[in-house]
């Protein structure tokens, strides 16, 4: 290592020499800061088993039909969408701490809604409720993780955003089998509750402080989260402080514009809506016993896989965990397709057909061995996704904007994520029957391969750098 090598020189909170850093309440922040991901990753989850149970309610309790059942569903993304926009505006505002407290606001105020409802229309009230706070979540925690977290730590820290949702999923599968659908609303107030608790007594980020010209506040926050100020490098903070369309002319903001906002849509477009929607079918092809169990394994194989991305992630880098994953995703959604192709009986145009019955004249054994395939190849897509599409765009989000335009940028970046996750699962329906379901998981391939390409061509690698490197680095500094 030399003083002149920038790369070798980043800041690691540690004494000249590279020794490990001491601060270790930064941890305590950043989880603090991801409980709302894991009340966002639950009240994603919660319609899994909620739906079931409302289905069977007696009155006076509602009840859900099909077309109710696909909006309780869906109103969520919707709610998301408009959250990423509120999200974005708050954390420029307010502040990336107070921000995360009032978002445990709807959070709460969504599930007791739904823990009182006596009608259709407080129940989707309610999830709309839960959405905003979850379009919020997903903005505001990954910034705040990423401006408190030092170089050696952001990608590890960075990546228990994404795997607190995934948590939060796997949490709400597992107690819907033992809850009833107001229970389980009740038990989804308690997350947003100890973050609002919790995040009480962390501080503001020193990013954000300085940008407000409280230097002293800071440097308080710094020492209480690194445990001292070395090592510690000031971000550029101009006269400019707020977005306005000019600014999209400079490489430091238009490159990583393009960057996030294509992230986001790679990674809804990689089918893996898709492949979440057919996993009980396929579970119940390969004679499974109990399907609804293929939730619970879904949600497990999720949850192991992305510890795995965040335990790597500051070792193996972004880009390398990016093109890995992708070319997983482009194997077992071409998988995926060949399956279908195989087992597609005749040409209906139901795709739930197609799905659920087996061609009539393959042996029993035959078809079973497919559906083990799926099975199979369902396991391998979910894996590869957990490793990288699935933390890495959020974790990159929160890395590549400058202070001045972070708000807006990263509220077009969720709003973009959100929008395309409401219009995947919406039209995925229609696109299965004018393409036929292998057809739409072979479009889903070829989506992962131009998202490989992307990554390869496009998206710079920023694992070890700091802040204020990877903005120099846009900028061509």
């Amino acid at each position: 290592m030399t003083p002149e090598d920038p790369e070798e020189t980043q800041p690691l909170l540690g004494p000249p020499g590279g020794s490990a850093p001491r601060g270790r309440r930064v941890f305590l922040a950043a989880f603090a800061a991801a409980l709302g991901p894991l009340s966002f990753g639950f009240a994603l989850g919660y319609s899994s088993p909620a739906i079931p149970s409302l289905q069977r309610a007696a009155p006076p309790a509602p009840h859900l039909d099909d077309t109710a059942a696909s909006w309780f569903g869906a109103i969520v993304t919707l709610g998301a969408a408009a959250g990423g926009v509120l999200g974005g505006w708050l954390v420029d505002r307010a502040g990336r701490k107070l921000s995360l407290l009032l978002c445990s606001v709807p959070f709460v105020a969504g599930f007791a809604v739904i823990t009182a409802a006596q009608d259709l229309w407080m129940l989707l009230g309610g999830r709309l409720l839960t959405g905003l706070a979850c379009g919020v979540a997903s903005l505001v925690a990954p910034v705040y993780i990423s401006e408190i977290a030092y170089p050696a730590v952001r990608g590890l820290l960075g990546s228990c955003v994404q795997l607190m949702v995934v948590v939060g999923i796997l949490l709400a599968y597992l107690a819907g089998w033992v809850l009833e659908w107001r229970w389980l609303a009740v038990l989804g107030c308690a997350p947003p509750s100890l973050m609002l608790l919790l995040m009480c007594v962390m501080p503001e980020t020193p990013r954000f402080l300085l940008t407000q010209h409280r230097r002293q506040e800071a440097m308080a926050a710094l020492r209480f989260l690194w445990g001292s100020e070395q090592g510690w490098e000031d971000p550029p903070i101009g006269a400019e402080q707020s977005f306005h369309l000019a600014l999209l002319r400079q490489p430091g903001i238009y490159k990583p514009f393009i960057i996030g906002v294509s992230l986001m849509a790679f990674q809804q477009l990689s089918g893996v809506n898709a492949v979440m929607f057919y996993a009980e079918t396929i579970f119940e092809e390969a004679k499974f016993k109990d399907s609804s169990l293929a939730s619970v394994v879904v949600g497990v194989i999720q949850v192991l896989f992305t510890a795995v991305a965040a335990l790597i992630m500051d070792r193996a880098g972004r880009r390398l965990l990016l093109v890995l994953s992708g070319v997983v995703m482009v194997f077992s959604t071409s998988t995926f397709g060949t399956y279908f192709k195989l087992t597609q009986g005749g040409p209906g145009n139901s795709s739930h057909m197609a799905l659920s019955a087996p061609v009539s004249a393959e042996p029993v054994d035959a078809s079973v061995g497919l559906a083990w395939l799926a099975v199979g190849s369902m396991c391998l897509f979910i894996a590869g996704f957990a490793v990288g599409w699935g933390p890495i765009p959020w974790l990159l989000m929160s890395e590549i904007f400058p202070l001045h335009v972070k708000g807006v940028a990263t509220g077009i970046c969720v709003l973009t994520n959100w929008l395309m996750a409401f219009l995947v699962t919406k039209e995925f329906s229609s696109l299965m029957e004018v393409l036929r379901p292998y057809g739409a998981f072979w479009l889903a391939s070829a989506f992962c391969i131009f998202s490989v390409l992307f990554t390869l061509f496009c998206v710079p690698e920023t694992k070890g750098k700091t802040l204020e490197q990877i903005t120099a680095h846009f900028e061509g500094r």
